[in-house]
């Protein structure tokens, strides 16, 4: 198969605080240096590893350093990584918004990049002014865009607004016009980048289900950047997963979202408290009747939890109304792709003291291996409507944990379990709950 897209060598240095180098001295040093004594740039010598979190000693720093990878025509690559990892320079070298420090990129055919949806919009003109004129800028012509404008217009679903000013528009209608114009493009190469951020789920499926017609269907190269992990496994064939700038791991999708994911094992959250205020009653949806004032997890491996090991929780409770006697409370898992794979609700827990500490052990979860997030609520139970009735408090990705297979009488029945069948196998919602201060 031939090659879309061939990167080589990739690095981009910033420096921090500036732009170009800070100093007429400095420029001119670089200048005399590269151009006329024909040696390497002196300021790439002192970059330091795209590393957000720490402060660094220098004022240079490698934004990408060393990529070097190619892209088969047809292919659907997700390029996934922290936020600061380099993702977006990535994608911005190859659309030419900015260019490469050192490196080049070899691209065969038109480059349609989806980086900030809606740039370029006039506020002032219409919805039908602005197709014209952002299909422009993207590279089509009036007839082009005439051709197509219908199916823009239908794809958009702003066709109601069309003929009204964009500054009327919601941020989600500006993105949903945005990717309809570059969406038709008919480029030979997608570059799309965090587009399914904003926007209603409706338009996200919409905007998968787009990409993969693209990529399946027309035979036409793209390249997806995104948080949203289980958008990247529907539409992804391979990944590539950048780190401080470095290209980390480069393969299949699923390797690359395990490898993203396993990096992640080494900082997990244990526990909570001192909460902010804003987020107490879930941020004004809850009644805080009773309050939630820290959770804790129990088990002593929080990175190495087995299959047959109960997860086990203590959660501080504060009773705010003196009415309320009683509550169940309820855990449930989220892996890290934002699906909800479990749900556990307690027995009813007579509260007797303004402020109590109950422990929580689910006995059998059943969950495959992973990395998951629990979200711990406190309520009453409404058997009727099956959930919660009185909702007081909660707590999203309360603390964090990664289930593998270490029991060895259970590793061949779980090993045959693919993880697209379901998060979890045979699950048993068990869970006691007992007072314990």
């Amino acid at each position: 198969m031939a090659t879309a897209i061939e990167f080589n060598n990739i690095s981009k240095i910033y420096r921090l605080g500036t732009v170009s180098t800070g100093t007429l001295a400095h420029d001119i040093k670089r200048w005399w240096t590269v151009n006329v004594q024909h040696k390497e740039d002196p300021y790439l010598k002192i970059g330091e590893t795209n590393d957000r979190s720490s402060k660094g000693e220098s004022e240079y720093v490698w934004a990408l350093k060393d990529i070097d990878f190619k892209v088969e025509q047809g292919d659907v690559v997700g390029i996934i990584g922290k936020n600061g990892a380099g993702k977006s320079t990535l994608l911005k070298i190859l659309s030419k918004v900015t260019a490469p420090t050192t490196g080049s990129i070899r691209a065969r055919g038109r480059i349609g990049s989806l980086l900030e949806v809606g740039t370029g919009f006039h506020p002032e003109m219409t919805g039908r002014e602005n197709i014209y004129m952002n299909g422009a800028i993207l590279g089509m012509t009036k007839q082009e865009i005439g051709r197509k404008l219908d199916e823009i217009v239908d794809f958009s679903g702003c066709e109601r607004y069309i003929d009204t000013p964009v500054k009327r528009y919601s941020s989600g209608m500006m993105v949903r016009l945005g990717f309809a114009v570059a969406a038709h493009l008919d480029p030979e190469i997608l570059v799309v980048d965090e587009v399914l951020a904003v926007g209603d789920a409706e338009f996200q499926k919409k905007a998968i289900g787009k990409m993969q017609d693209v990529s399946r269907g027309e035979g036409r190269t793209v390249l997806f950047v995104s948080h949203n992990m289980a958008a990247v496994k529907n539409l992804c064939r391979t990944g590539i997963v950048l780190q401080n700038g470095r290209m980390y791991y480069s393969g299949d999708i699923d390797s690359a979202i395990d490898r993203y994911l396993d990096d992640s094992k080494t900082m997990l959250k244990t526990s909570v408290e001192n909460r902010p205020a804003a987020t107490k009653g879930a941020g004004g949806r809850y009644s805080l009747d009773m309050e939630i004032t820290a959770a804790y997890l129990l088990n002593a491996s929080p990175a190495e939890i087995a299959n047959d090991e109960p997860i086990s929780f203590a959660v501080c409770l504060k009773r705010n109304n003196p009415k309320v006697r009683n509550a169940r409370v309820c855990v449930s898992f989220e892996n890290n792709e934002g699906l909800r794979v479990t749900y556990h609700i307690s027995r009813e827990i007579e509260i007797e003291r303004e402020e109590t500490k109950v422990r929580l052990s689910i006995r059998k979860h059943h969950l495959t291996p992973g990395s998951y997030h629990a979200r711990i609520e406190v309520g009453t139970r409404d058997f009727s409507r099956g959930g919660f009735c009185n909702n007081y408090d909660a707590i999203d990705r309360a603390v964090e944990f990664h289930v593998k297979y270490i029991h060895q009488s259970l590793k061949d029945e779980f090993g045959v379990w693919d993880n697209s069948w379901g998060r979890t196998y045979q699950a048993d919602e068990s869970i006691e709950a007992t007072t314990i201060e």
